[in-house]
């Protein structure tokens, strides 16, 4: 131990522990700033002071963080906790906002047809991916009124039918399948027919009215919508429009491609209605 105080390293340790001292004393006493021959001496060791005044941060950075790290962790707790909170309050405002704009679409349907009885606003939770013709299933079953080839609508127009129920959820059949035909009418010439689905029309987002009187005068951009005679949807439900009127090959009668209003993809809420005047009556 006793070479090592007269070793060469110990004496550029001693010089190198004197000039910082030297650095820190004349930084508290100057304030940085020195003049006349001082000046000099201030402007060789300005970036020593530099690097001591960051070394000095950085050390001061760092015990902060390890003496006060519980708290800060409590802290940051805190803030999780408050922002879960806050997450929840938007989610909650948000479903509310959203049932709020639901019943209002259900209040004006009920004004229109004051004869429907309808379910409470039903949103879809499921997709079948594996059909084509856009089946779902939605949050409402027995429990909550809805029964078998109940008619499924939004506040724009029809959507199909509830074809499975069970007592929390029932699965809805779309008018696009070809196991859901529906009588229809166009408003303009009041022609009859029959709304069906079918695999290749599906897939572009239309179906065939078919049965239509072959002196029909249907145009491209007509309007059709339920006819109500089957007893399973009532009358005057939009379905879709013309978008194209041809003579069938036996001549006999004509056919048209109708679009419907409501495409399933891009539905979210729908409607049931539990019961309407006529149904269960007619035939289809």
């Amino acid at each position: 131990m006793g070479d090592f105080f007269k070793s060469f390293r110990f004496k550029v340790l001693l010089c190198l522990c004197a000039l910082i001292v030297g650095i820190t004393i004349y930084t508290v006493t100057k304030g940085g700033y020195a003049s006349g021959s001082s000046s000099f001496f201030g402007e060789f060791f300005a970036p020593l002071q530099k690097l001591s005044s960051a070394l000095s941060e950085k050390v001061s950075s760092g015990l902060d963080s390890i003496v006060n790290a519980d708290r800060y962790y409590r802290e940051n707790q805190k803030l999780k906790e408050e922002l879960g909170r806050c997450y929840n309050q938007l989610i909650d405002y948000d479903n509310i906002k959203r049932e709020n704009e639901e019943f209002r679409k259900m209040l004006e349907l009920k004004e229109k047809y004051p004869d429907y009885v309808f379910s409470s606003p039903c949103s879809i939770i499921a997709r079948t991916t594996n059909d084509p013709y856009g089946a779902f299933t939605i949050d409402k079953g027995s429990d909550d009124g809805i029964a078998p080839n109940d008619p499924v609508v939004t506040s724009i127009g029809l959507v199909g039918i509830c074809s499975e129920v069970s007592p929390r959820n029932s699965r809805v059949r779309t008018i696009f399948s070809p196991e859901t035909p529906v009588g229809v009418m166009c408003v303009r010439t009041k022609d009859t027919g029959v709304l069906q689905g079918s695999y290749e029309l599906a897939e572009k987002g239309l179906c065939r009215m078919s049965y239509i009187d072959k002196n029909s005068d249907m145009k491209v951009g007509d309007l059709v919508v339920t006819s109500g005679n089957s007893g399973i949807f009532p009358i005057d439900q939009l379905v879709g429009t013309v978008e194209e009127v041809e003579m069938e090959e036996s001549g006999l009668s004509k056919y048209a491609v109708i679009r419907p209003v409501v495409a399933p993809g891009e539905t979210v809420n729908v409607f049931v209605i539990t019961s309407f005047n006529g149904q269960g009556e007619g035939y289809e």
